[in-house]
């Protein structure tokens, strides 16, 4: 039987490039951990391990990311035998709740308005359900591949290649497909966050200025101007340069949603003057919220850096636990946003805030500054991905990466000016991308890690149903609202 390659992949905190730290020769070549995939490595044997003192100083952080949010966390100590295993059951909690309050909370009461009020607040809930028992399927396969295999940790692209390639019969020659398609949609997901924050900064920025009177722009300006500051700030390499900001970030999200949350409860209208249910733009409503539940990228990391690793399952586990609390405060926002603006809804509920109070202005501000400074955190991991793949099959410089990034921020912008409606843009990425990362692939994944079992290859199979109508539907009925504003 093949050996496979122990490696752990952490960003020097005095460099921008991973550094591989393997613990054994393999027959099998793996690429990298952590959705860095192919990039240039150093790579140590285990007698070069015991001088590694002053470099684990270096190794300080990684990014995690999920549905329009982002954690930076220090990796701590490297031991050559084991992947750093450093945060308490409290902290895995913290980091998985920042993780998943992303921006797709502030689309919750437009998501609402497409799914009507006592529908939307049920299928929430069944989603954010079906979401959560997905990421226990994909830790529990994760965790039942490493035994097999002998790795200490693998990515959720990792965790796809190796159900199929340690797996028997046919589907063992699919492992390198699998890893293909699962960090495809990541890249979708990532740039499709990053054409999310453009707009959401732009619309928000634009409320602002055109409350002082300045001028009044069309949107896709804002855009044009929010992209040309956004590219000196993608050309930092270095993830050391951007911990401070992720801090930043994060309390500017706290502080804003403690304000919303206070706002929206005040002055509310019987729900009875909102219509129930409105099945012509549930499709809409899918997207959405699938969107804002795609943090499950987030939970394999997670769970390897934790002490008490088998804490992290179980029905009071931490992943149960945080879940549980994501989905009541997506279900309140939407719930009661929706119920305070009923049809006025917009993309996101900072729009909705009014313009003629500084601190609601102030909010939309933070926000605006929030998500300006995730840009360059979300773009940090498909570049990972994308620029190791280019340089791999041509020939050009590492000073070409810079126009590389310079381009892709272009592209962005483009795509943003194409379609700069948030809640269609949101559903769009949530139906189309998000609904086999969340969805459709942690099914497929314990279908193959674990076997044929009837009643699990039944339930896995209602799982990807659910996903496929999701992405069919919501992608046809959002295209078809973002042809209409044309």
């Amino acid at each position: 039987m093949s050996s496979y390659n122990r490696e752990h992949v952490l960003l020097r905190a005095d460099e921008s490039s991973p550094l591989v730290v393997s613990g054994s020769n393999s027959e099998t070549e793996t690429n990298n951990i952590g959705n860095v995939q192919g990039s240039p490595s150093v790579t140590y044997s285990p007698s070069d391990l015991e001088n590694m003192d002053e470099r684990k100083k270096s190794l300080e952080y990684e990014i995690l990311t999920s549905s329009g949010s982002h954690i930076i966390v220090r990796s701590g100590e490297l031991p050559p035998d084991s992947f750093a295993a450093t945060t308490t059951n409290t902290e895995t909690l913290m980091h998985l709740l920042k993780g998943m309050v992303g921006t797709g909370i502030l689309a919750m009461p437009v998501a609402f308005k497409n799914g009507g009020l006592w529908v939307s607040f049920a299928v929430i809930l069944t989603i954010g359900a079906i979401c959560t028992h997905c990421m226990n399927i994909l830790v529990k396969s994760g965790n039942e591949i490493c035994r097999r295999t002998g790795d200490h940790h693998l990515d959720y692209a990792s965790v796809m290649e190796k159900a199929f390639s340690t797996s028997t019969g046919i589907y063992r020659k699919w492992g390198n497909a699998g890893r293909l398609f699962v960090n495809t949609f990541l890249i979708i997901t990532q740039y499709g966050f990053c054409c999310v924050y453009t707009v959401f900064v732009a619309q928000n920025i634009k409320q602002v200025v055109e409350y002082q009177d300045i001028v009044s722009w069309d949107a896709k300006i804002y855009i044009v101007i929010v992209s040309a500051l956004l590219v000196p700030y993608v050309m930092v390499k270095s993830l050391k340069a951007l911990v401070p900001f992720s801090t930043l970030a994060n309390l500017l999200n706290s502080v804003g949603l403690v304000i919303i949350f206070v706002t929206l409860v005040q002055d509310l209208p019987d729900s009875s003057t909102r219509p129930y249910y409105n099945v012509a733009q549930l499709p809409l409503f899918f997207g959405q919220a699938i969107f804002a539940f795609e943090g499950i990228g987030l939970v394999l990391p997670l769970h390897s850096k934790m002490k008490e690793k088998d804490a992290f399952l179980g029905k009071a586990g931490v992943l149960n636990l945080g879940l549980t609390i994501t989905i009541a405060l997506y279900t309140a926002m939407g719930f009661y946003g929706y119920l305070k603006y009923g049809e006025n809804c917009k993309g996101s509920v900072t729009l909705n805030l009014p313009n003629d109070q500084w601190l609601y202005l102030s909010v939309k501000l933070m926000f605006a500054v929030s998500l300006f400074i995730s840009y360059g955190l979300q773009f940090y991991v498909p570049m990972q991905i994308v620029w190791p793949f280019v340089k791999s099959h041509t020939t050009i410089h590492d000073r070409w990466e810079y126009v590389f990034r310079f381009v892709l921020v272009i592209v962005t912008c483009g795509l943003s000016s194409l379609v700069p409606h948030l809640d269609l843009l949101i559903s769009l990425i949530g139906a189309f991308a998000s609904s086999f990362l969340a969805l459709i692939f942690p099914a497929v994944i314990e279908c193959v890690t674990f076997g044929p079992k009837k009643s699990l290859l039944l339930k896995n199979l209602v799982i990807i149903l659910i996903g496929l109508v999701g992405f069919g539907t919501g992608t046809y009925s959002s295209m078809s609202e973002i042809v209409k504003t044309f």
